[in-house]
């Protein structure tokens, strides 16, 4: 297939119209079967749910080339299935894990032009979500709803190589103790807007969320979960009600334990303990895994021993284990790699 002319080396991470995305309607109780279309405008009143009450959830995955030639995406089964907790948190109704497949498998087969070449550093990244639809002016769920696909051709989230963060401790909470903060709600985005611009704003790349609760535990930052490596060599990750599962955080933990045999842990994890940590990193789709070099806490600098100048070797291994296994390089385990009919 002959790929769109666009300059893969230089992609950045921003949107690019493709041709085709899915959409399907949810009205008296049943989902339509849902269709490609060419038409990336939505029309809706202005009282639609959405723009009222913020019923919205969505989700983020990415479509690659591997070294063989083949489209395929990383566990697409983790998010059609915590886009179906999205929707009962937020009393929408599901969509079935099979007919969320169909549509990816719809979508990205019919804009694979746009999916990036193996070894470009690219990938197609794609944005599921579903929102109410019908006019809703009393503080209510919606009846109707629509949930729609599109996809757009990213760069590698960071050019050059991943450069360690600074971030810092935040004032501000994220979630609310036995809230919706474990849920993907665009509106749990919206609320971190502020928050994030006033880090950039002080210098700082991300903020460090403590839990709500007692503010002693570290839970995530605005867009991603923190994996820590110990002194000692062990991969810990925060555990929380409050957090959102990370599909990227299960693989790399899985790969340390299994690919790398790390001791991994996942537990409470105590603000004062950072002193015992040896690197630290945030998880995401976007970025698979971003270096954390330093941790500011109300003017107390923290820099872990990896340094400020690159990832730090365990988390080095993680990645390369990780991305090896979604382009193709390293056999992935059973299920993991979901791959495109085209």
């Amino acid at each position: 297939m002959e790929k769109k002319n666009i300059d893969w080396a230089n992609l950045g991470f921003g949107y690019i119209e493709t041709e085709k995305r899915y959409v399907s309607q949810y009205k008296d109780g049943a989902w339509d079967e849902g269709t490609l279309t060419k038409d990336s405008m939505i029309t809706m009143s202005e009282c639609a749910c959405v723009l009222q009450y913020a019923q919205t959830a969505f989700e983020g995955l990415k479509a690659y080339t591997t070294e063989d030639g083949s489209i395929v995406t990383f566990r697409p089964d983790l998010n059609a299935e915590r886009l179906q907790t999205s929707c009962r948190g937020l009393v929408m109704p599901e969509v079935p894990k099979e007919k969320f497949l169909d549509a990816l498998d719809q979508l990205v087969a019919a804009n694979a032009a746009y999916v990036p070449p193996y070894g470009s550093g690219a990938s197609l990244y794609v944005r599921p979500f579903i929102f109410g639809i019908n006019p809703v002016i009393g503080v209510h769920p919606a009846s109707e709803f629509q949930f729609r696909m599109f996809c757009t051709p990213v760069g590698p989230y960071f050019k050059g190589g991943a450069k360690p963060l600074t971030i810092r401790v935040s004032d501000v909470d994220r979630a609310a103790p036995h809230g919706t903060g474990n849920i993907k709600a665009g509106l749990n985005y919206a609320m971190s807007l502020r928050n994030i611009t006033e880090a950039h704003e002080a210098g700082y790349d991300e903020n460090m969320y403590l839990d709500p609760q007692t503010r002693t535990k570290i839970e995530e930052t605005g867009g991603a979960n923190f994996l820590f490596v110990t002194k000692d060599g062990k991969v810990v990750t925060p555990k929380s009600d409050s957090i959102l599962p990370s599909v990227t955080r299960r693989s790399l933990v899985y790969v340390a334990e299994h690919y790398l045999g790390l001791t991994v842990e996942e537990r409470p994890i105590y603000k004062d303990e950072l002193t015992d940590m040896a690197e630290a990193g945030l998880c995401g789709t976007a970025a698979v895994i971003c270096p954390v070099g330093k941790i500011v806490d109300h003017g107390k600098e923290l820099v872990f021993p990896a340094g400020m100048e690159q990832m730090g070797p365990v988390t080095q291994k993680l990645y390369d284990t990780l991305t090896a296994i979604q382009q193709g390089r390293i056999e992935a385990p059973t299920g993991w790699i979901h791959k495109i009919p085209v």
